[in-house]
């Protein structure tokens, strides 16, 4: 009898965890119905103020209650605590929170336990928090909020944050509009992770979204993310608007990694710099801003930052990106602040000004340079192995790519139009693969404070006047450029301590705005020239040309590839039917009376050549002379 009573109440006990334990509240007007189903009754303290609704869960509590909440009230709330992990289900609730009596927050989760938060399918919710107030966010949670199913939210916070977590945040399907808050669009800590689902964001007072450690120390990225505290933003797939209007506001802030594998990323930041009187530094605005690293492997990102000293994307550690499509616009002038004086358009030298006094504008920037007495220590760096990325910055100081450390490029294609620098390191660069194209208007297309080696790859590099190059090394303090391997087309010149370990051609001037075909053996790449000006920009008046290549290469003028393909926006062409070629070798009298002798690839070709004669090209396979 006693084992026949013990399983009838383990049965007992199974059943009443099975029953569903939901909490109906509609809200209408000035009031609301609070509807307790199942056992849920003996477990809740609730309380009521008009439209005003308090629950509080006993510690008795063993199995989780979901709170449907639907209907409108322009003067309402729900405030829920206890020690349980709860759903709570947002059912066309349409809630403001005008005068507040629990919280001042629209919903109030004072639980720090998981939270589901389910937007319901085919719903339109709304949320708007008292402007008075203590409250952290419109939408607070106490605990970790995961968003599912594929309604919308929409969130104005008038005091804080738009929606605020006290521990992680996860979103799956649903769609969240943040179109007003005085601190941050959505405020977390431990981590932040984006499955899928919509997230736009504007009118904030700061970031974005924000992700903070919760403790002191980073656990790191845990195994499923399990007991996680890393400050690490996750974007896996989905859609993002960002908006940022506020004074050094950042689209999107890890205090840890930020990893990116897919989903479509729009950010615009607009807000000028700012003296940080805690730091006594300078702070800028930036698209996405990661205290550790930044790993990109996937996705599109287009990134805007037209305020003073804004910039694309920033880490203080190592960014990797392997894969996605990239591409950064910066318009903001350089911002000057020494805590007294501001100035939002700084065109001064800035050789002898304290780093702390200014921000540059630039497209991407990653690692530190930290000073010490008169040495530096430096960290982080840049590896690019894949992905497509375009830079253009137009500011003053506005270099297109910098690294405080190493560069390396693997792989992918880059495309940079920059003010300064196109693509600077502040220790050595290495190119081994991929297609580069960098073009400074203000300063070098390459620019390494180390060594820079070229090893592989096409390299078209563009420099300013005189005496900036196209391609140069920190040769004061003894680096050089290592050509390698690859090919490399360089208008403005390469420094002249260079190493050659090919074959290399060079002459003093290109015309402006043209189209040349470089051959080697039987492959061509043809690229056109910027527009030069004798008095500057890029080339400037030291317009000099070196090619190199891994067989000796010739110059001919004119696009002489067919049916190649096209890279660096249409400013290079890489020969299809294995290759273009052009003219090798001309010998003999200039005259127009006198033969001349061309030799194509040490092959004699004859005498008679018509007076158009232009260079000589493939097609379909077949070697054809190009006329004017």
């Amino acid at each position: 009898m006693k084992k026949i009573s013990i399983l009838l109440f383990a049965l007992l006990l199974a059943t009443v965890a099975a029953q569903a334990q939901n909490v109906s509240v509609v809200y209408t007007g000035d009031t609301a119905v609070v509807t307790a189903d199942g056992i849920a009754n003996q477990y809740l303290t609730i309380t009521q103020s008009g439209a005003h609704v308090s629950i509080a869960q006993s510690s008795d509590l063993g199995t989780e209650i979901t709170y449907n909440l639907s209907g409108t009230s322009t003067d309402g709330e729900f405030y829920m605590s206890g020690s349980y992990k709860a759903t709570i289900e947002l059912n066309d609730l349409t809630l403001t929170n005008a005068t507040p009596v629990y919280s001042g927050a629209a919903v109030h989760i004072q639980n720090g336990k998981r939270i589901k938060v389910k937007v319901v399918t085919g719903t339109l919710n709304s949320l708007v928090d008292a402007s008075s107030g203590s409250q952290k966010g419109c939408l607070y949670i106490k605990g970790h909020a995961e968003f599912a199913q594929q309604g919308t939210l929409n969130i104005v916070g008038n005091v804080k944050h738009g929606i605020k977590a006290g521990e992680y945040i996860t979103l799956k399907n649903a769609t969240l509009n943040i179109t007003s808050a005085v601190g941050d669009g959505i405020s977390c800590n431990q981590y932040f992770l984006m499955e899928s689902g919509n997230v736009n964001i504007s009118g904030t007072g700061d970031d974005g979204i924000q992700c903070d450690l919760d403790g002191d120390t980073s656990t790191g990225e845990t195994a499923d993310h399990e007991d996680e505290d890393s400050g690490n933003i996750y974007i896996e797939d989905g859609i993002l608007v960002i908006t940022c209007n506020a004074t050094a506001a950042k689209g999107i802030k890890a205090a840890g990694d930020m990893n990116i594998s897919g989903g479509d990323i729009t950010i615009i930041t607009t807000g000028k710099g700012m003296w940080d009187t805690d730091d006594l530094e300078t702070k800028a605005a930036c698209g996405l801003s990661a205290d550790g690293n930044m790993n990109i492997s996937g996705g599109t990102l287009n990134l805007t930052s037209t305020g003073s000293g804004g910039k694309g994307m920033k880490c203080d550690s190592v960014l990797t990106i392997t894969d996605g499509f990239i591409t950064v616009t910066t318009s903001g002038g350089l911002y000057y602040n020494n805590g007294t004086t501001e100035n939002t358009n700084y065109t001064g030298n800035t050789d002898h000004v304290s780093s702390d006094y200014y921000s540059s504008p630039k497209g991407i920037k990653a690692g530190l340079k930290i000073q010490n007495g008169n040495s530096y220590t430096y960290s982080g760096g840049i590896v690019i192995s894949g992905g497509t990325i375009s830079v253009t910055t137009t500011g003053t100081n506005g270099e297109g790519i910098e690294s405080k450390n190493y560069l390396n490029i693997n792989g992918g294609e880059i495309y940079v139009n920059a003010y300064d620098d196109g693509i600077n390191s502040a220790q050595d660069m290495t190119i081994t693969d991929g297609y580069v194209y960098s073009r400074a208007t203000n300063n070098d297309g390459l620019d390494a404070n180390g060594n820079l080696y070229i090893n592989g790859g096409l390299v078209y590099a563009i420099g300013s006047r005189s005496p900036e190059l196209a391609i140069d090394a920190n040769s004061e303090e003894g680096k050089r450029v290592y050509i390698n391997g690859g090919v490399i087309i360089a208008v403005g010149g390469i420094e002249n301590g260079a190493s050659y370990n090919q074959p290399k051609i060079q002459q003093s001037s290109v015309s402006s705005n043209t189209w040349y075909t470089v051959t080697y053996g039987d492959n061509a790449e043809a690229f056109q020239t910027p527009i030069i000006s004798t008095g500057g920009g890029p080339g400037g008046n030291s317009s000099r040309l070196v090619i190199s290549a891994p067989s000796t290469p010739t110059l001919a003028t004119g696009n002489n590839v067919s049916d190649g393909t096209s890279h660096f926006e249409g400013n290079c062409i890489v020969g299809g039917n294995g290759g273009g070629v052009g003219i090798n070798e001309v010998e003999g009298e200039q005259s127009v009376n006198d033969p001349r002798v061309f030799t194509l690839n040490g092959r004699y070709l004859g005498t008679e050549v018509p007076a158009t004669f232009r260079g000589i090209y493939i097609q379909n396979g077949k070697k054809q002379l190009k006329l004017q």
